[in-house]
């Protein structure tokens, strides 16, 4: 399977000490530069990520594609979307609202922070959501609306 990301999932999983959660559902996954970029912008996410065989590190060559997507998106979002349209990516991982829709639009299949967190419920690689979503919101600011958190947790059967 296919999957890249983008960086906000991966910066919020090490936040919460869960990377290794997307290693478990998808084996490996391929980052751009530009994200590379992003999660070194911190010496100690770059570290953590400089140590994982299991992510890879991938050039956009599709530019064009790229430049198109930096007029509304930062360059992260570009070129993952990029990328995963370049691969034709079974999964691109992202979370901000705008470049999940653009990325929709070249139907690339999506999923977000939570759906990882669901996945791995699912599979029993973690107990419960919510008090992974609590910490987030209230330790690191993650921004959710009140639907979509009822949602996630009806969806976990909490």
């Amino acid at each position: 399977m296919l999957v890249v990301s983008d960086t906000t999932t991966i910066t919020n999983l090490l936040r919460i000490d869960l990377l290794s959660l997307i290693q478990k559902l998808y084996n490996q996954i391929y980052i751009p530069q530009a994200v590379y970029d992003e999660l070194s912008r911190m010496p100690s996410q770059k570290k953590q990520i400089d140590k994982l065989r299991w992510i890879k590190v991938k050039v956009v060559t599709d530019q064009e594609l790229v430049s198109t997507l930096l007029e509304k998106l930062d360059a992260g979002e570009s070129e993952a979307i990029a990328l995963a349209v370049e691969m034709k990516a079974d999964i691109l991982i992202i979370d901000e609202w705008f470049g999940r829709n653009i990325a929709a639009s070249y139907g690339l299949n999506i999923i977000g922070l939570f759906g990882i967190l669901l996945g791995s419920k699912r599979r029993g690689y973690i107990k419960a959501v919510k008090p992974y979503m609590d910490d987030l919101i209230k330790s690191y600011g993650f921004r959710v609306s009140e639907a979509l958190y009822i949602k996630v947790l009806k969806l976990a059967g909490e």
